[in-house]
């Protein structure tokens, strides 16, 4: 007898229940609550029945434990099955509703969806696939995922019609989020690596300042954005140049300076830690090469030490992707601006459209930071 795999068999167990959980809602417009809709009966029978066999098939093949390619297989068939359960139900619902009718995915198919995210990294641990494989599995997700959002398959959803009527300022802020992430990364950076080298090469400096930005990580976002109100603002207030500049009270630039303050701690303190895991006869080889300490720096320590520097920076880019929601409540801009109108609207798919790319961001971002601290790690390996 195969022998069982017991994540498989929890999810297994876990998508069988979600099934009758209801999987789309029908509401007659964007606010208010909709009605529930069960997986079989979205669409019917004959169009609904392939997006089924696919769930329960894709659960199925998920149960062996010896066969981690086959439950990659059934992840896959098993996303394709609720993607196409959501493409046949969404048209069939609208048809017989009204003009301002609304569908959306409900409970049963996040649940689902979570199932087999989960199914698939399950198997992906298993694998242990190499960072260039990761890259390539990534790279078809991603390009499959765009494929079907422009195929116009799920075009009538409800978080589909948001996006819609606001495609342009969709774009916008994609490029505010991104600007407030990537930004903020970049010059915490730029910031976070001298004061790293210089706390590594100074006990007494490191001494007092890794407890002053453990303290700023300390302070809840929210707070950290409300205090970063009345200082720009005295400080516009008082300088002119600053006002030139667009320094202001609300905005961008106190979402960015709060972002920057948050991510110093883990680049300063990962800088650190990574000069120090360079092995002493490393250096001492260097040393005796005649290498200056700029040398030793460039050529040795800093090499070593990437892995441990650029896990730092994933720290921070996911953080950052995260917290640059909490910007829309300042008129910082982002996919938060859509998440705080469609919570004052109560409209949830606004929400959504807000959510779901940041957490898609938030995934890649995770994902390609990971195999680039794999690949320095190999690197320093084989030095």
């Amino acid at each position: 007898m195969a022998r069982l795999s017991a994540p498989g068999l929890a999810f297994a167990v876990a998508g069988l229940a979600l099934l009758t959980a209801p999987f789309m809602t029908l509401a007659a417009n964007r606010i208010v609550a909709g009605d529930d809709i069960a997986a079989w009966a979205v669409a019917p029978l004959p169009e609904t029945l392939p997006g089924l066999i696919c769930i329960v098939l894709g659960l199925a093949m998920g149960l062996s434990a010896a066969l981690p390619w086959l439950r990659l297989g059934g992840a896959a068939i098993g996303l394709a099955g609720a993607a196409l359960l959501l493409a046949v139900g969404a048209p069939a619902l609208l048809a017989e509703a009204g003009p301002y009718a609304r569908v959306s995915p409900a409970a049963g198919f996040w649940g689902l969806l979570a199932v087999f995210l989960l199914l698939l990294a399950d198997a992906l641990a298993q694998l242990a696939p190499g960072p260039r494989a990761r890259a390539a599995l990534l790279a078809a997700g991603l390009a499959l995922l765009g494929a079907l959002l422009w195929s116009g398959a799920l075009s009538d959803l409800s978080v589909a019609q948001e996006f819609f009527g606001r495609a342009a300022a969709f774009w916008r802020a994609t490029l505010r989020h991104l600007a407030l992430a990537f930004g903020s990364l970049g010059a915490a950076a730029l910031i976070g690596f001298p004061l790293g080298l210089l706390c590594h090469r100074k006990a007494a400096l490191r001494a007092g300042l890794l407890p002053v930005l453990s303290f700023l990580q300390t302070i809840p976002s929210l707070a950290m954005f409300g205090l970063m109100i009345p200082l720009l603002s005295w400080i516009a207030a008082s300088l002119p140049a600053a006002r030139a500049i667009g320094l202001s009270g609300i905005g961008f630039a106190p979402a960015f300076i709060a972002l920057v303050l948050y991510s110093l701690l883990p680049v300063v303190g990962n800088t650190v830690a990574g000069l120090q895991s360079v092995p002493a006869a490393a250096r001492e080889a260097a040393r005796g090469m005649g290498m200056t300490s700029w040398q030793r720096l460039v050529r040795v320590e800093l090499p070593l030490g990437l892995p441990i520097l650029l896990a730092g920076l994933r720290i921070v880019l996911v953080q950052n992707i995260g917290l640059a929601v909490i910007a829309g409540l300042i008129g910082g801009g982002g996919y938060g601006s859509f998440v705080f109108q469609g919570l004052n609207q109560t409209a949830t798919d606004l929400i959504l459209l807000g959510a779901l790319p940041t957490v898609l961001l938030a995934m890649v971002a995770a994902i390609v930071m990971d195999i680039l601290v794999e690949l320095a790690a190999r690197r320093r390996s084989a030095a």
